[in-house]
């Protein structure tokens, strides 16, 4: 069975374009704010504009609720996330990352930002707002895909 081209395009695109953006493996551990790598995944998983349910975020990293409690404390104790309580539901707690917490997710992210930025720039214009606006409906579907909503979709 022929496989369906977009699917091949996104196979073979996807690796390339990870090899040419991936971070060099560096583990800094030297200050208190260094992050594990389940700090580090938690991070990339949040958004500054869509925050998460905790709940939906503890299912998703397949994390025990206390688990994750406990390191979301952590990182709001250093001020990388926000808990924003749900007018509605009392109990219920969105997370969103604040703008130290975004900054945080680059400089720990598995991509190089600065090499993410040299792709994006020998882009023109147009394409560049076509690629990003592309990898932003992946991601929109990969959300949805993985049982994961963003505040808009909830």
């Amino acid at each position: 069975m022929a496989m369906n081209a977009d699917v091949l395009a996104v196979l073979r695109g996807y690796p390339q374009i990870y090899f040419v953006c991936h971070a060099e493996h560096r583990r800094a551990r030297s200050d208190r704010a260094a992050l594990s790598a389940r700090d580090a995944s938690i991070l990339a998983h949040l958004s500054v504009d869509e925050p998460l349910r905790a709940a939906e975020l503890a299912r998703h990293l397949g994390l025990r609720p206390s688990t994750l409690s406990a390191a979301l404390a952590q990182l709001e104790a250093l001020g990388y996330i926000r808990r924003d309580t749900e007018p509605a539901d009392r109990r219920v707690h969105r997370i969103g990352l604040t703008a130290h917490g975004e900054a945080a997710m680059a400089a720990s992210s598995v991509l190089d930002a600065g090499r993410v930025e040299r792709l994006l720039d020998a882009l023109p214009p147009a394409q560049r707002r076509c690629a990003v606006a592309g990898l932003g409906l992946l991601a929109q579907a990969a959300r949805a895909l993985g049982g994961v909503t963003s505040h808009r979709e909830a």
